[in-house]
């Protein structure tokens, strides 16, 4: 197999010499082109069988088939809109043009001008009149009956799987458009773009492992941020009211179907607000998304039918439990720590109440909840920058929205009592210095904005990611990412055996 990849690469390599040979700039700058391969059924829908459009056209694009011998054949090239099929023959082109033209691979780059037609099997094509070659392809495209199947290959290649899956290229397609739509739908209600450091002094904003670099100028650390949140806070106390961040984080944990080192999240902070406000809002923002990208909310994940119908429902997180059949009701700590254990809870022992409360609810209820559900009035101890609830002792003013199992949003009535926040953080320290690699940092600068007067505020982090899965029917994160991280393979070891390579005679 590889000894055949080899030879395939050997043979291409040839025919790059052979064209420089003959004078020709096989990686030229720049081409003209009046037409895609989309524009092609629209407008030349009327043309029947023998008749050919009086005009020519020029398009550009990759070329994915390619049969017939003698002294004519067709192939099929394939641009940013879709594929059409060419035609070209000796008697047009000439001899010494149709024999280039003859020795063009699979994956080549070609401009093409000609005058469309109708074959006898209904299908429009281009009559070639003349070819430039824009770019020689010295890597053979997968097999064109399997394709690029193996997964691990296409997330490793995935300039290749976006070449032969254009299914693939589709989803990814899609998630740019579910992007430009939530930027849209929030700067029609008047919220601010902006920009924060990625690079923090200090870790915090979330509970995560962060990624830790270093600055030899400064001579100091510095952390990848795990979450804008402290700075889109320190806006508000600025004076902006409305303002949103879309962009990448960073933590460094586990990956899974739903995890991936980098991620990209929204935050969206609005003052005079609180997280029923915030409820709202992210209600709002994916119906609008999903009934503009696919005309329906009601949606197939897995499956399983999704009803985005608003309004969605509304649980207390000790409620879910309760209906899981785990009433921690009134309990006392110890009383928590026994249902824990009667429950096969691992690691309950080494953490607080509020901890354990949190792992009884992912293990046993977050997955099962698969319509839209807002989980709402977490734990004080896991959120140490929500608000206090105001009529729950011991909880606070926080949502997590779930659908089909999975979270998407995290939200609060954020926390803006320069005290209060002082008292969390220095609880955080006291875990960190425990070994609790996810605690909080002490942030002076945070507090001093805080200090300085955080009006109410609503804020809400929405995972991209996640939300493009849904929305697709994606079932892992990296089938929605560009680029998922992998593990690199040695630069020595040669390519998975699962991806076949077209017959290139």
């Amino acid at each position: 197999m590889f000894e055949e990849l080899n030879e395939l690469l050997k043979v291409r390599r040839e025919k790059l010499e052979e064209l420089k040979a003959k004078g020709i700039n096989p990686f030229p700058y720049r081409f003209d082109f009046d037409s895609r391969a989309e524009d092609i059924p629209k407008k030349f829908a009327a043309i029947k069988e023998g008749e050919e459009s009086p005009e020519t056209v020029t398009l550009v694009g990759r070329i994915m088939t390619k049969r017939g011998h003698g002294k004519a054949s067709f192939a099929t090239i394939q641009d940013d809109s879709g594929r059409v099929q060419i035609y070209a023959k000796q008697e047009i082109l000439g001899a010494e043009k149709y024999d280039i033209y003859r020795k063009l691979d699979m994956g080549d780059i070609v401009g093409v001008t000609g005058h469309v037609f109708r074959t006898k099997t209904g299908e429009l094509t281009i009559r070639v009149a003349d070819f430039t070659l824009l770019c020689k392809s010295l890597h053979p495209l997968p097999e064109k009956w399997h394709g690029l199947q193996d997964k691990e290959l296409r997330y490793r290649e995935r300039y290749v799987d976006l070449m032969v899956n254009p299914e693939v290229k589709a989803v990814l397609a899609k998630r740019s458009k579910i992007v430009s739509l939530i930027r849209r739908f929030l700067e029609d209600k008047d919220f601010l773009e902006v920009e924060t450091p990625i690079l923090h002094v200090l870790q915090g904003g979330a509970a995560a492992k962060p990624f830790e670099s270093y600055h030899d100028v400064l001579k100091m650390p510095l952390f990848l941020r795990i979450a804008p949140e402290l700075y889109l806070k320190r806006l508000i106390v600025g004076g902006f009211e409305k303002v949103f961040e879309l962009g990448r984080v960073f933590r460094n944990e586990g990956i899974s179907y739903k995890h991936n080192p980098e991620f990209t999240i929204i935050e969206i902070y609005q003052a005079y607000a609180d997280y029923n406000d915030i409820m709202k809002l992210t209600e709002d923002l994916i119906v609008y998304a999903a009934q503009t990208i696919l005309g329906t909310l009601k949606i197939e994940y897995k499956g399983e039918q999704i009803n985005l119908t608003p309004p969605w429902r509304r649980v207390s997180l000790i409620d879910a439990l309760k209906e899981a059949g785990i009433d921690i009701s009134d309990k006392s700590e110890p009383d928590i720590r026994q249902i824990a254990k009667k429950h096969g809870l691992e690691g309950y022992e080494e953490i607080g109440r509020g901890k354990i409360i949190n792992l009884l609810y992912d293990k046993f209820v977050e997955a099962k909840l698969r319509q839209p559900t807002f989980i709402i009035d977490h734990p004080l101890e896991t959120s140490p920058l929500a608000k206090k609830h105001r009529s729950k002792p011991g909880c606070v003013e926080r949502f997590e929205l779930i659908i089909a199992g999975m979270e998407l949003a995290n939200a609060f009535s954020e926390l803006n009592d320069p005290v209060d926040q002082r008292e969390r953080f220095a609880r955080q320290a006291e875990l960190k210095a425990a070994g609790d690699e996810e605690a909080e940092s002490m942030d002076e600068d945070f507090l001093r904005a805080l200090e300085y007067g955080l009006p109410p505020t609503g804020g809400l982090g929405i995972g991209i990611d996640r939300l493009v899965m849904l929305l697709t029917n994606q079932l892992s994160i990296r089938d929605v990412l560009l680029f998922p991280h992998m593990k690199p393979l040695s630069q020595t070891q040669p390519a998975p055996e699962e991806m076949k390579i077209l017959d290139e005679k």
